[in-house]
């Protein structure tokens, strides 16, 4: 069966299980993932020697540590992830919950019902953990999920997803719901994008090369998150003890994560008494600066003229672009120029600017006198997230479980007919 004919089957599978899904009971959606957590805290062997031929095979392609260590499956690994299938099992379950049921003047009472989006389809270069991070959620939600995990892990994969179909038989639910692509070929991501007819939604996780090649391909709608260029306002009115500690933490504390902070923007009020202190702060931490012209003298040896590049640059390391603005509304046409409307703050006491801010900063987070680093579902109360969309369609910021539900409308009535 060549890759085409495979997806079209797996899809079909697929979007059947899903059927069953959308009306399957919370409680056994939740029996599911606790069987799921029992048989990873059990640290099936099998698990672990698929990991170790990925492993041994990906060191022999000349992998590198850093990857070959993403790439490793460990006990606290295994533990994590039956920690958060329990999670995931004990959160709200969203489906059929009725929202702002209203009565209309002829009698009939009109709501919203939470619903499953149908389809999922999972495209993602990272971990193998997040074969199971991805699918818990999408199962909680009563959704089918097609995963297709990066060629390196596909044996870790493969036993993940063998120990999920055994969970969801046990719990009497179909192993279809989670659907692994057994197949490294590049044109099963291609078939798949055309199956508009049996996916409801793609989301791919990884590099901006893998996003917008699944962007331009499909042909259903797309939850994608291209960058995390985010963005610090430092405001004329600002507390600058406040704002040093919130700028180093969202550069220094985990620089390589989409919500770090990428670019510091700070009024000229306050560069001159601002900026270095804040280059001795995050020099410590090992930040070294591109800055602008104005910024240039004021940040020490650590800093050099910036390239037109570095502005929007993502740079997933220990690296600060600096701009000094005369303006919030300099500051907010450089995100909108700059900014991959994931997440943008303003540090400032001025609760009038704070406010605007709130309002015209594009992004799926913006936020006033805090780290960028709390664009993230566990920190903003989601309990746990298959990713953070900068769409705005459907879902924009972090996905969790309800971002994995739709909305249709319900209508109660009681014979009323439309004149």
């Amino acid at each position: 069966m060549d890759a085409a004919a495979a997806m079209l089957d797996l899809a079909k599978r697929a979007k059947r299980a899903s059927r069953l899904m959308a009306g399957a009971d919370p409680a056994v959606k939740a029996r599911a993932l606790h069987l799921l957590a029992d048989l990873l805290a059990a640290e099936p062997a099998g698990v672990y020697e698929a990991n170790a031929r990925d492993l041994e095979k990906a060191a022999a392609a000349g992998l590198d540590a850093p990857r070959l260590d993403r790439l490793r499956l460990t006990p606290a690994i295994m533990a994590a992830m039956a920690k958060a299938c329990r999670e995931v099992a004990d959160m709200p379950d969203p489906v059929g919950g009725i929202d702002a049921l209203k009565k209309r003047e002829n009698g009939l009472l009109v709501g919203r019902m939470r619903i499953p989006l149908g389809v999922v389809c999972m495209i993602y270069e990272s971990r193998p953990n997040v074969t199971i991070d991805a699918a818990i959620l999408c199962l909680k939600a009563g959704n089918a999920v097609i995963l297709k995990g990066g060629s390196e892990a596909l044996a870790s994969n493969m036993a993940l997803a063998g120990v999920m179909q055994k969970a969801l038989a046990e719990a009497g639910l179909p192993g279809d719901a989670a659907c692994l692509v057994e197949t490294s070929d590049r044109a099963a991501v291609a078939a798949l994008c055309k199956l508009d007819e049996y996916i409801d939604v793609m989301i791919p996780r990884g590099g901006e090369g893998l996003i917008r090649a699944v962007s331009e391909q499909a042909t259903m709608p797309v939850l994608k998150h291209y960058k995390g260029v985010c963005h610090a306002y430092l405001d004329a009115e600002a507390d600058e003890d406040q704002a040093l500690a919130v700028v180093v933490n969202a550069k220094a504390q985990r620089p390589g994560v989409c919500n770090a902070l990428e670019c510091l923007l700070v009024h000229a009020d306050r560069a001159a008494s601002f900026l270095p202190r804040a280059a001795e702060a995050l020099g410590r931490a090992g930040v070294s600066f591109r800055a602008c012209p104005r910024s240039l003298p004021l940040l020490g040896q650590g800093a050099v003229a910036a390239a037109p590049g570095d502005f929007g640059h993502e740079f997933h390391d220990l690296i600060l672009a600096v701009k000094v603005v005369d303006s919030m509304d300099e500051a907010l046409d450089h995100i909108a120029a700059y900014g991959s409307n994931h997440t943008e703050v303003i540090l400032t006491t001025n609760h009038d600017r704070a406010m605007a801010f709130l309002r015209l900063a594009d992004a799926s987070m913006v936020g006033v006198n805090c780290s960028t680093r709390f664009n993230d579902g566990g920190e903003l109360g989601l309990g746990a997230e298959i990713g953070i969309s900068t769409s705005k369609l459907h879902a924009y910021g972090p996905m969790g479980v309800t971002e994995l539900t739709g909305a249709k409308f319900v209508v109660l009535g009681q014979g009323q007919v439309r004149g």
